[in-house]
C-alpha cells in the first residue's frame, strides 16, 4: 500500500519563498519548513524574512536562511535563485506570494499607479517563473508556486487592475506548466479569498465590510494565512505529484456561490 503520510514529508526537500515575511508568504514557508525541507525566507523586509527563518530553524527539523529582495525586480529574483542554487545544491520548491493592490476604478488610476501593480504581480510572477524554471528544468523536477486569487474569476468595482493581474497570473500558470511538464516540473498557483493578511488589514478595521465579506463565503469567516499555506505546502509535495497547471482554490466557497448564502434554510433532521 501506498505511504500516503511519506508523500507530504518534505525532508531533504529544498525551497524559497518569496514574500516570506508576512503573511501567506510566511505561512507558506513555515509549513513547507515544518514538513521537512530547507527554506530560504526572501523578503524586501529583510528582518521579518530572517524572524520568519529562525522559527523554522527553531522547530529542529530543517535550517532556514533568510536574503532581501525586491520581488518587482527581474534582477533580484535571478540573484536569489542562483543564491539558491549555490546554497542548497538544487531547488526542488518555488514559492512567490508578494502583491500590490491599489484599490481605484480604472478611470482614476494613474499609469504610475498601474505599473506599480502589474510590475510587482504580473511581472513579477513572469521573472519568478523564468528564474526559478530554468534550473528546474535542468535538473528534471521541481514545484513551482505563484499565488493567484479569486478575483481572477470574480469582480468588485475598484479592483479591475488587480484582479486583471491575478487572471494573468492563472493564465501565465497553465503555459508554464504546458511548457515545463516535459522536463518533470509542475506549476500551479494557490487561489486565495479573503485572508486576515497585511494587504487586507484596512478592510478588516472597518466592521461592515468585515462582516459583509465574511458572508460571501459558504463558512461565514476570513480565511487564515496557516490554511492558504498549507495548500501551498501540499502543492509543494509529493502528494500533489499529479497536479499541475492548476489554481488551487482556497476560499471559503466564495467562487462556488452566486452572492452570499443567506436563501433558504433549512432544519436539522432529528435523531
Amino acid at each position: 500500500m501506498q505511504d500516503y503520510k511519506k508523500l507530504f514529508d518534505l525532508s531533504g526537500k529544498t525551497a524559497v519563498v518569496i514574500g516570506a515575511a508576512s503573511g501567506i508568504g510566511k505561512a507558506s514557508a513555515e509549513a513547507i519548513g515544518s514538513l521537512g525541507a530547507q527554506v530560504i525566507c526572501a523578503d524586501a523586509d529583510l528582518a521579518g524574512a530572517e524572524a520568519t527563518a529562525q522559527e523554522i530553524s527553531a522547530l529542529g527539523l530543517a535550517s532556514a536562511t533568510a536574503m532581501k529582495i525586491d520581488a518587482a525586480d527581474g534582477k533580484d529574483i535571478e540573484v536569489l535563485a542562483q543564491h539558491a542554487l549555490q546554497l542548497l545544491g538544487k531547488i526542488d520548491i518555488a514559492v512567490s506570494t508578494p502583491a500590490l493592490n491599489i484599490r481605484k476604478l480604472i478611470i482614476d488610476y494613474t499609469e504610475e499607479e498601474y505599473d506599480r501593480v502589474m510590475n510587482l504581480n504580473m511581472k513579477g510572477a513572469f521573472n519568478f517563473f523564468r528564474s526559478f524554471g530554468r534550473p528546474m528544468m535542468k535538473q528534471g523536477f521541481g514545484s513551482i508556486i505563484a499565488c493567484s486569487s479569486m478575483r481572477a474569476v470574480t469582480i468588485e468595482p475598484g479592483l479591475g487592475v488587480y484582479a486583471a493581474s491575478k487572471a494573468g497570473i492563472a493564465q501565465l500558470v497553465k503555459a508554464f506548466a504546458a511548457e515545463m511538464g516535459p522536463y518533470g516540473v509542475r506549476v500551479n498557483a494557490i487561489t486565495p479569498s479573503i485572508i486576515e493578511t497585511k494587504l487586507t488589514a484596512p478592510l478588516k478595521e472597518r466592521a461592515d465590510i468585515f462582516k459583509t465579506y465574511a458572508g460571501h463565503t459558504v463558512l461565514n469567516r476570513w480565511g487564515q494565512p496557516s490554511e492558504v499555506g498549507s495548500a501551498a505546502a501540499f502543492l509543494a509535495s509529493d502528494a500533489a505529484s499529479y497536479i499541475s497547471g492548476s489554481s488551487l482554490l482556497v476560499d471559503g466557497g466564495w467562487t462556488a456561490i452566486d452572492g452570499p448564502p443567506t436563501g433558504l434554510t433549512s432544519t436539522r433532521p432529528s435523531e
